[in-house]
């Protein structure tokens, strides 16, 4: 759906663009033009309602001029700086809860153009440890929200809810470091948040970012529906070379790179930075109102994400 609307808006632009420039160096030169020749043919003033009927550009005109600035504004936006995405789920809670609204920076990793997607200024890279949204490299037309685990290079392992990450070898090191376990501290119960119920929140520190996740100890791996590579133990992911490996901070309710791969570099959309709104839709079964009607906002979780 957001691929349609990226192509609608690129489609309304160019039209309205070009009835815009159209207008200014054509259209309106010429009804002025038309004006000067009706006045010096006739003997007294025009009226003023004359005057308008000559120089006012046609409705579809007026409309295409009107809009083009608005219609530019809100592509350049959306295309190369901030657009609004919609939690529907929870698989990135505690961080994020069904109902957020959020802004993700398309910025920080380069310029694409709004239909293919083709990356034309290169300015950075996703970090361990970013929220990023991506296109579903299982079905491209589906946007994903998940957090970065694993950069190019990286080896990883998920094993008896525990996370182990060996950092990929840059050319400057002079020694290439081992598996290292990401601590991950038990917070109490009271900490948990909406939606939560029976699962145990940690504080995870990550390289580079720390973050809270939710894991269901009540339940197992399911191991045997991760993701196969070759060359590699079940629970273990070897990120290749502009790929980077993903989950969701909701560990056993998320359908991320365990499960399916990774993402390409391509597929990348931004880094969720924000939340600028976050309703909730708590009401009783038999309410007459449609579920997608709010019944609160959290105003307590408007801020930046970790």
């Amino acid at each position: 759906m957001a691929v349609y609307f990226s192509i609608f808006l690129v489609i309304v632009t160019l039209v309205t663009g070009i009835i815009w420039l159209a207008d200014k160096f054509y259209l309106a030169p010429q009804r002025q033009l038309k004006l000067a020749n009706t006045k010096a043919q006739c003997e007294g003033e025009l009226t003023s309602e004359l005057e308008a009927s000559l120089t006012e550009p046609s409705a579809m005109v007026d409309t295409a001029v009107q809009i083009f600035p608005v219609i530019a504004f809100v592509l350049i936006l959306r295309s190369f700086l901030y657009e609004p995405f919609q939690i529907p789920s929870g698989s990135m809670m505690p961080t994020l809860l069904d109902g957020d609204f959020i802004l993700v920076n398309k910025f920080n990793y380069g310029l694409r153009d709004p239909v293919a997607r083709k990356k034309f200024v290169e300015i950075g890279l996703p970090e361990r440890g970013d929220v990023v949204v991506f296109k579903y490299p299982v079905d491209p037309q589906v946007d994903y929200i998940k957090r970065v685990i694993g950069l190019p290079g990286d080896r990883i392992i998920y094993r008896n809810k525990s996370l182990y990450i060996k950092q990929v070898c840059k050319p400057a090191d002079k020694a290439c470091s081992d598996f290292e376990q990401v601590v991950q501290t038990f917070k109490p119960e009271d900490s948990t948040p909406d939606g939560s119920y029976g699962l145990s929140r940690y504080t995870s520190e990550m390289p580079n970012k720390t973050h809270d996740i939710l894991i269901n100890n009540g339940i197992t791996a399911r191991t045997e529906h991760y993701y196969k590579q070759a060359g590699t133990q079940r629970d273990e992911f070897v990120v290749p070379e502009g790929q980077y490996f993903v989950m969701g901070d909701n560990r056993d309710n998320s359908l991320d790179g365990r499960f399916w791969g990774f993402v390409p570099e391509e597929n990348l959309v931004g880094e969720a930075v924000a939340i600028w709104m976050s309703f909730t839709f708590d009401r009783a079964a038999d309410s007459i109102l449609p579920h997608w009607i709010p019944t609160g906002v959290r105003f307590e979780r408007l801020g930046g994400i970790n």
